[in-house]
């Protein structure tokens, strides 16, 4: 068994370079691609268990191949147009050209990385919004704008959407009709008891002569 703090490094070309480490039973796997403006990285980790020998990287006409070899067996990793891509399948290495990996210390890299960042916090509810203030009217000229409930008017001409709130108002009991002058000025005959006017001199009932009033 290898020294899991042993990592490999190799330079594919003058701006890429490829770090393969065995951590534990993952092998993190990172391709870094630099150039003049920016730099780029891929990574992968497989759980390949510990490793028997180092890694081997060969190059080919259909790309660079790594190869893994540990106690579950052996796992190919074709690097190509700066990606990295698990083959399911043993490729053929007839005239590949094999390069040498150079051990480092390991640096920790890719997904055990990424397991010993601390976890993330919670993030906190959101605190529901206040209520927004009533807006008073609005006037522009002789046009009033009103939201709550929504009105418009303009001159004459009112328009309103919606149904204003329904306040209850006490009912006044309307007055007692004033009696009619006709009534006011109206007398009965003293003997029959007929109704007759303040100008009548006799009574039409009975001829009975009526007093002044």
């Amino acid at each position: 068994m290898l020294n899991l703090s042993m990592a490999y490094i190799g330079n594919l070309s003058s701006t890429e370079q490829l770090q393969v480490e065995n951590v534990g039973t993952q092998t993190a796997i990172a391709l870094t691609s630099a150039s003049t403006s920016q730099q780029q990285s891929q990574w992968t980790s497989l759980t390949t268990g510990h490793w028997v020998v180092p890694p081997t990287l060969f190059r080919t006409p259909a790309g660079w191949i790594l190869r893994i070899e540990s106690a579950q067996g052996q796992f190919f990793v074709q690097l190509a147009g700066g990606r990295l891509n698990l083959l399911t399948a043993p490729p053929s290495l007839t005239g590949a050209e094999t390069l040498p990996l150079q051990p480092v210390a390991g640096t920790n890299t890719g997904a055990d990385a990424a397991s010993s960042m601390a976890p993330m916090l919670p993030i906190a509810p959101l605190s529901p919004l206040p209520p927004l203030p009533s807006m008073p009217p609005m006037q522009m000229g002789d046009m009033q704008m009103q939201l709550e409930p929504m009105q418009m008017r303009m001159g004459n001409m009112q328009m309103q959407i919606g149904t204003p709130p329904v306040t209850s108002t006490p009912l006044t009991p309307a007055p007692a009709p004033a009696p009619s002058s006709t009534e006011s000025a109206q007398r009965f005959c003293s003997q029959c008891g007929k109704a007759v006017s303040l100008s009548d001199r006799f009574c039409a009932q009975c001829g009975h002569a009526l007093t002044a009033p």
